[in-house]
């Protein structure tokens, strides 16, 4: 079955792509959602329109993540917390933890979920933290644990 996407699908197609996809997937999933369209004739004219408005969408949106990328990229964040003897932390720093001081320290907000963390930091000294924002575009931060002193 051959649709024109309305819009964006990840993995799959941009807005205004014809794509040939599975009869199932069209009918039971892009066509009633509104993500794409049958390829006829009349919707082959919107489909010009509709590419030229998504790839100056997909510019601006482009254009933003760089600008946003440039500002976070070598930021630096401290982090105090309770350690034991062998430097390591009664705890750990997570994504989220790290995207609360991002917005508290420099203003900026960053979802959680686009902070890239094999497992939280559970030990004192110097990380290296990726943020994916977009495809291909991931500042690196940097995110210093010091220990806190015992009382």
């Amino acid at each position: 079955m051959k649709v024109i996407f309305l819009k964006d699908v990840p993995d799959v197609a941009y807005a205004g792509e014809l794509k040939e996809v599975a009869s199932g997937y069209g009918r039971n999933y892009l066509l009633p959602r509104g993500l794409a369209a049958l390829a006829t004739t009349a919707t082959m004219d919107k489909m010009k329109s509709l590419q030229k408005q998504a790839e100056i969408k997909r510019q601006q949106f482009e254009s933003e993540v760089s600008e946003l990328a440039a500002n976070i990229e070598g930021k630096e964040l401290v982090f105090e917390a309770k350690a034991g003897a062998s430097e390591k932390l009664f705890g750990s720093i997570t994504a989220s933890d790290i995207a609360d001081e991002l917005l508290k320290a420099h203003g900026i907000t960053i979802d959680k979920k686009k902070i890239e963390l094999v497992e939280p930091i559970k030990r004192v000294g110097d990380h290296d933290v990726s943020i994916k924002l977009s495809k291909g575009i991931e500042p690196i931060i940097k995110v210093k644990v010091i220990a806190k002193e015992a009382q």
